[in-house]
Order: structure tokens, then sequence, then C-alpha cells
């Protein structure tokens, strides 16, 4: 149990060991499920649950308090990692009411089976009163999920986010107490989980902003205490700006595919271009979809495998389309023996990807002097979209 302000508890779990998030997301520094504890002068209140293979972390927690009567339950989510103990904090207070809103509420009946009675619904903006202390409701869909809600506390002007501003860590420091290694977490988290509700996050960081917010407090993570930071971050990830960086995804063979990757590499170095190269077979793919995040150009690199693209490029196609990067340019490299169709295969993968196709180099075999101009041509169709996009900037 950690302390954020007067007689309001992070009383949730770390996962030191966790290694995979949804069986999907690799997780290198572990994962914590964030729940608070607010003691109002006469009502008490829980903002979510855990995990469910943590459910006896959050009950020892509110033992050790000791909380003798819980009036609510807030749940902002109705994914398992933050609603799936709810069943046992119903069944240990009996008495408290489930407070939600009328999405989350079906939602967590589809999951859970709860009955009726057990349900508070609230609408968007109303308030709860605990005594001294107020929670007002906000709803802010689509981060990640349609029923996701916060909770505002009005007298400490704290912000329970939810999923929102999350970062996937394992620490038992409450507040952040390294910027760089926050931003870090909390940027990877975006990438794996928000980057595709890029649109409806901003339009619900514009509803925050006539909220005066002093500390924000998510389900995952660490919490700001200079809410500035992760806000500010956030504005710059959801933007449009991207910077004049390749991500250069590859697999190879037999190495064909791999010598194209360098010289490609080679003529990008050649022209003042950062790359971000990524081997597809053994990439952490979260450091991948780092990069998606403000990559100017993306380049995919396959041989062909039967007649189409490998499968770790297929695979990367297919992320790339459900994340829906801020992409401005895409190409893509292939070499192959009898025949391909990886090219076609890969854009029509990518049909959610709003960015402007370059010239695909396909290449028979062993890359030849020929094959290099293409690829010279390639790199400088990037250099000269980055000097067109410096100078709209600049005009």
């Amino acid at each position: 149990m950690r302390q954020l302000v007067d007689r309001v508890f992070e009383v949730g779990a770390i996962d030191w060991d966790a290694v995979l998030f949804d069986k999907l997301i690799p997780l290198p520094n572990g994962t914590s499920y964030n729940s608070y504890l607010i003691e109002g002068s006469a009502k008490t209140a829980l903002l979510d649950t855990v995990d469910p293979s943590k459910k006896d972390v959050l009950v020892e927690n509110l033992k050790s308090r000791p909380v003798e009567r819980l009036d609510y339950l807030i749940a902002h989510h109705a994914e398992q990692d933050h609603s799936g103990s709810i069943p046992v904090i119903l069944n240990r207070y009996p008495e408290a009411k489930l407070v939600t809103n009328p999405k989350c509420r079906a939602m967590l009946q589809d999951m859970m089976a709860i009955d009726d009675e057990k349900f508070l619904e609230i609408e968007d903006g109303e308030e709860l009163s605990l005594g001294d202390k107020t929670l007002r409701f906000l709803y802010l869909p689509w981060v990640h999920w349609p029923e996701t809600m916060s909770s505002y506390l009005v007298e400490d002007k704290i912000l329970f986010s939810c999923d929102f501003f999350g970062s996937h860590v394992a620490t038992n420091k409450l507040f952040v107490d390294d910027e760089a290694m926050a931003l870090d977490g909390a940027k990877r988290y975006y990438a794996e989980i928000m980057m595709p509700f890029r649109n409806q996050i901003r339009k619900n960081i514009e509803k925050l902003s006539g909220i005066e917010i002093e500390m924000i407090a998510p389900s995952h993570g660490q919490v700001y205490d200079k809410p500035s930071l992760i806000v500010d971050a956030y504005s710059e990830w959801i933007s449009d700006e991207v910077k004049n960086e390749v991500l250069l995804a590859y697999v190879s063979m037999h190495g064909s595919t791999e010598k194209m990757v360098g010289m490609l590499v080679e003529a990008l170095t050649q022209r003042g271009i950062k790359v971000r190269l990524f081997e597809l077979t053994e990439m952490d793919l979260g450091k991948l979809a780092i990069a998606l995040v403000d990559s100017a150009t993306l380049i995919i690199a396959t041989p062909a495998v039967l007649a189409g693209a490998h499968p770790a490029a297929a695979s990367l196609a297919y992320l790339v389309n459900e994340l829906r990067p801020k992409t401005k340019l895409a190409g893509i490299i292939n070499s192959f023996g009898w025949g391909s169709k990886a090219v076609e295969n890969l854009t029509d993968m990518m049909s959610n990807l709003k960015a402007e196709w370059l010239e695909p180099v396909k290449v028979k075999g062993c890359p030849v002097d020929d094959d290099k101009a293409k690829l010279e041509a390639m790199a400088e169709a990037i250099a000269f979209n980055g000097r067109q996009e410096a100078l709209g900037k600049r005009q």
C-alpha cells in the first residue's frame, strides 16, 4: 500500500515477473495493476481491481489498511487485467455498489454475469460524493476500448486515468522518479496499445484541457506528479509530425535480402538519414512499435516463401495495418528465386496505412549493379521527401 495524498492510496499489485501481456506484448520491465482506495469522510471507494492472478495481493492490502466497509467499487474499464477481480471484491464487500457507465456495465455482465442490483450507472460528468471528497466521472472512450472512462478527484485534483497515460513497468517507486525511463515506458505502451486511436485521443486530451490536474494516476505504471510530462509527450505522439527517419525491418533466408538491406542502409547513410534497423525474427516488438510512432518512412524487406512474403514480414504487415502509424512513405524490397507476389501480398495487408508507396525493388537471385541503382533511387526518394517536409515546416 502506497499513499498518494491524505486518505488516497494505491493498493494494487506489482507484477515483477510478468514477461508477456495478453500473450502478445513483451514486458521487459514487468508491469503493475494499480487499484486506488479513497477514504472520504462518509464513504469509501475502490477504483478498479487487479488481474485475477494478483487478487490475493489486493485483498491483503485492503486488510492491512484495514477496510471494514466498501461503499463503491469503480470500474473504469472492462478488460480483465482491471476488472477480473471484481467478483472477489464484491464477495468480500457485499454492500458495495459497482459504479460504471452503461457500456462498461454491459461488458462486465457479458464477461462475469454480475447481478443487475450490484450496479450503479453514472453518466459523463456526473459526480459521486464520498463526504469531503468528490469523484467526477469523465467518459474517455477508445483509450483503448469503447467503454473506457476516468475519475477525477475534485478536492485533490487527481485524474485516475485508467489505461490512458499508462506504462508497463514494475517498480515500488509510486511517483515518476526518472523522467527519461518513464517516458520510454510510456511511449512503448502508447505504441503497442494506443496508437490506432490517436484521433480519438486528441479529443480526449482536449476534453481534459479544461480541468486543473495536479496528478495523473494511471492503472499501469507510475503516478505523474508533474502531469505536463506525460500530457506533452502524448500531444507530440498523436500529432501529424514525423521524424526524417527510416524504420527498416527485414528478414533474409539465404543472404540476398540482407545484402539489399545493406545497400539501402549505406545509401541512406550517405544522405544523412537515420535508419532504425530490425531483423524480424529476433527483434523486440515493443522497440519496433516505438519506432513506428514517429518514423517518416517504413521499409519492409523480405524474401519470397513459396510465392508470397516471408511469414515474419506478413506478421509485421498485419501489425502495421492494425496500429495505423502516421507514416508518410512506405516501400518493399523483395528477393525471390522463381516467382513472387510478396509486394502485392504486403501492400494488400496494409490497406489502413495512409502513406505514399515508393517504387518497390524486386530482385531475382543475388542483387547486381542495376539493383543497387534501384536502391539508390529509393534512398533518394526518401531524402527528397524529407527535404520537402523540412521546407514546408520553414514556410
